[in-house]
């Protein structure tokens, strides 16, 4: 057995966590690239204090998810302005600007050059500016994640920019953070997150240390996110939720995912919606696509045995089968009142288009069997 295992420098976990952001901050650098959402107001407080601390602050608002024209313009502006540390604030999308930018700062090559799939996939060539993560959502958990995630309004699809050193110098976490989210994008986010969880746990690359990450976070995913979604105030919920979302993010890295991500780049690149929204309906079609695929053509494969300790974990029924899981993902999205993609405005006519994208995406080489194309169409049929 051999594997690799990376993630960041320090993590700090915790309700009250954020307290510590301004001295990590001001122990990284002066002149301070602070990422937000599209409301920065939000965080005027932790601004004010970052001043207070002597500090010199850019502010870049992210609004929605970063595209190659938005990370190059910010870039731009942060190289003129020195800036020698970053700081990203918000959600999945506010975090991979904030490790692009990182990585764009002390690397001035093309951004084509660096990004997969439309580009040269080239590795960078020096390290990254420190980088403090600090999520403000349990879903992705890019703040221990070694790529970026940018849309290509060009091309119609969202890519990565991937290199080990991206992976924040620090995370924080603090469940308090996510109190304050609204029901619908706890349960995006949410699914994103045990999305993450059970393709990591499949995946061809998954290992381990990985494997134990997400047997200790699927349990808590699957019983806190429809209590975080129907009482947003409840703290053990938002706490299993964060740490689902780490946990994720960490496994992820290092096992890579599979087909429902594979299909969510093209999607989330041409269609308005969630990516969270977009990995829930595709879930429950990927899983048995992939079990059918596995029982026909490699029943020896691993994944199955961890498809039927997911449905375990899931459950926690000990005779669950992994056509329980199945079930199981299709109640959970009905109760958090997610829709297939028909909703999002996928019609018959797109779907050759995206099973094609779908196959080239990087995330589908964690997937534990190749998929065919018609298998990938059928998938999309039976998720619409």
């Amino acid at each position: 057995m051999h594997f690799q295992f990376s993630t960041a420098s320090r993590i700090q976990f915790g309700c009250g966590t954020i307290a510590n952001l301004c001295t990590e901050t001001a122990a990284r650098g002066k002149r301070i690239l602070l990422v937000t959402g599209s409301r920065p107001q939000r965080h005027n407080a932790i601004k004010d204090d970052l001043l207070a601390h002597g500090l010199d602050i850019l502010v870049v608002p992210i609004a929605g998810e970063p595209d190659t024209e938005t990370i190059l313009e910010a870039s731009t502006c942060a190289r003129r302005d020195q800036c020698d540390a970053v700081v990203a604030i918000g959600g999945g999308s506010v975090i991979d600007a904030g490790k692009a930018l990182s990585a764009l700062l002390t690397n001035h090559r093309n951004l084509y050059d660096y990004l997969e799939v439309i580009g040269k996939g080239m590795p960078l060539e020096n390290a990254p500016a420190p980088c403090i993560a600090v999520p403000t959502t349990a879903g992705t958990g890019a703040e221990v994640t070694a790529n970026a995630v940018l849309a290509s309004t060009e091309h119609g699809v969202k890519v990565s920019m991937r290199h080990k050193a991206m992976i924040p110098d620090l995370a924080i976490v603090d469940p308090e953070l996510t109190l304050d989210m609204p029901p619908h994008i706890t349960a995006s986010t949410g699914m994103d997150a045990l999305t993450q969880l059970l393709e990591a746990m499949v995946s061809r690359f998954a290992n381990p240390m990985t494997t134990a990450l997400c047997r200790e976070a699927l349990p808590r995913a699957a019983r806190s996110l429809p209590i975080a979604f129907a009482n947003p105030g409840n703290i053990q919920a938002r706490e299993d939720m964060s740490l689902a979302a780490l946990f994720s993010g960490i496994a992820l890295a290092n096992a890579k995912l599979g087909a429902v991500h594979g299909f969510a780049a093209p999607i989330g690149g041409e269609f308005h919606a969630a990516h969270g929204a977009i990995c829930a309906a595709l879930l429950p079609a990927v899983m048995e696509t992939n079990l059918t695929a596995l029982e026909q053509r490699d029943p020896q494969n691993p994944a199955y045995g961890a498809f039927i300790e997911a449905a375990i974990l899931l459950s926690g029924n000990p005779s669950a089968t992994v056509y329980d899981s199945i079930g199981f993902i299709r109640s959970l999205t009905e109760k958090l009142h997610i829709h297939g993609l028909a909703s999002i405005g996928i019609t018959d006519e797109h779907h050759e288009t995206i099973a094609t994208k779908a196959a080239r995406a990087s995330s589908m080489k964690g997937n534990p069997v190749e998929l065919t194309h018609d298998e990938l169409l059928a998938i999309l049929k039976k998720s619409m």
